[in-house]
């Protein structure tokens, strides 16, 4: 195996990027990012600020005016948001929906893209999102691309949610993830989509043990 690489997983909401990201850094002994988070950070300031989100004005200057820092404990890195840690506020529907709305400004975009690039200039880092092997690390040494179909994607989110004591229905988690899709696939800056390196991964009949699995054979072999 190479030295210290720098690995992307991309795909959509539900297809098991998170999970699959975290063990496949923890056997790696890397960095775990989870860029979607940077995200969901300036999301959660905008709705707690109450912001529009489609207010140009008014994102501009949330941009500016909010500090997002990283902070690596333990081999994991930390997401704050004015010094504030909202590690543990951010994975609700509500957030990732504003999360997905607001990562089509480019303004948004520049905003995170500088922070994301330092946390992986030294290599040795799994960096999961939604454009990290086609924007971010247009030269990361593996470029994965996880997927699932919508029904499988919707089952596990509903899960996810029950295990954290949230209550939601499938057919709102469904409405919610085809918006969420939809958003991110069609948006004009980076949309969600494999590049013509990626490794593509259909998860909807694998368990997360054999999707780590793939991922370390295919880094393993040279």
């Amino acid at each position: 195996m190479r030295g210290k690489m720098v690995i992307t997983i991309d795909g959509p909401a539900g297809a098991g990027k998170s999970t699959v990201s975290k063990i496949v850094a923890k056997r790696l002994g890397y960095l775990y990012l989870d860029t979607g988070a940077l995200y969901r950070a300036l999301a959660y300031k905008a709705l707690k600020d109450k912001i529009i989100l489609d207010d140009m004005d008014a994102i501009n200057r949330l941009c500016s005016n909010t500090i997002i820092s990283l902070n690596n404990i333990g081999g994991k890195i930390k997401v704050y948001v004015d010094g504030e840690d909202v590690g543990n506020k951010l994975r609700t529907e509500e957030i990732g929906l504003a999360a997905s709305k607001i990562s089509t400004f480019p303004v948004v975009r520049q905003r995170l893209l500088d922070l994301q690039r330092e946390a992986g200039v030294r290599g040795g880092i799994v960096a999961e999102g939604r454009d990290m092997g086609s924007v971010v690390f247009p030269s990361a040494d593996y470029k994965f691309f996880l997927d699932a179909d919508l029904e499988e994607r919707t089952r596990r989110r509903h899960n996810e949610l029950l295990n954290k004591g949230n209550s939601a229905g499938i057919p709102a988690i469904r409405k919610d993830m085809l918006a969420r899709d939809k958003q991110d696939s069609k948006r004009e800056i980076a949309p969600l989509k494999p590049t013509s390196s990626s490794i593509i991964i259909d998860s909807t009949k694998l368990s997360i043990p054999e999707v780590v699995e793939k991922i370390i054979r295919y880094v393993s072999s040279k």
